[in-house]
């Protein structure tokens, strides 16, 4: 999304940026080791993925359950295709390019003129959330929520605050 509103501005009216972090800022290139270890793999099972995707209070935990529930519970027809570890790794490798440090490349965030509301868990261990400080920063009408109690997966435990914040967000002045 940041690449696209950089490359085409004239098709973003607004941004929503959520989980998400500058490229090329410093310490984002790969993932930290417990991120690693628990999805790392080609199984990861919902205790790694809840450890996360969400924090490990009793409250994110359940919100992480129900999320698994809605995923896996809801349907058994007309799903997607479950990702492989191909496109895994690709998606890894990906992160890794993104993250390595260029200076230049933080800076051209403050070409973007639209609003931009960046969004994250307070616990990400993913996406720290100083990088989403670090990204609202460096954009000129960026504003920045943390969800608190949460962790990269903080919009489907905060899924009702964050679609009303996302609703206002979008909106709002034009």
């Amino acid at each position: 999304a940041q690449q696209i509103a950089l490359t085409r501005p004239s098709l973003v009216r607004r941004l929503v940026l959520a989980s998400s972090a500058p490229q090329g800022a410093d310490g984002m290139h790969g993932w930290a080791p417990e991120v690693i270890d628990a999805v790392g793999n080609p199984e990861t099972s919902p205790e790694e993925y809840l450890s996360v995707f969400f924090t490990g209070s009793p409250a994110s935990l359940q919100a992480g359950r129900q999320t698994l529930q809605r995923i896996y519970g809801a349907r058994s027809e007309d799903r997607d295709t479950v990702t492989n570890w191909a496109t895994r790794e690709a998606q890894y490798d990906a992160v890794c390019t993104w993250g390595i440090p260029d200076h230049a490349k933080l800076q051209r965030l403050s070409c973007l003129r639209m609003p931009v509301f960046v969004a994250n868990g307070d616990s990400d261990p993913m996406i720290l959330p100083h990088y989403s400080h670090l990204l609202a920063g460096l954009i000129p009408q960026a504003r920045v929520k943390i969800y608190p109690d949460s962790a990269h997966g903080f919009l489907f435990q905060h899924h009702a605050e964050f679609a009303a914040d996302v609703d206002a967000f979008l909106g709002g002045p034009r």
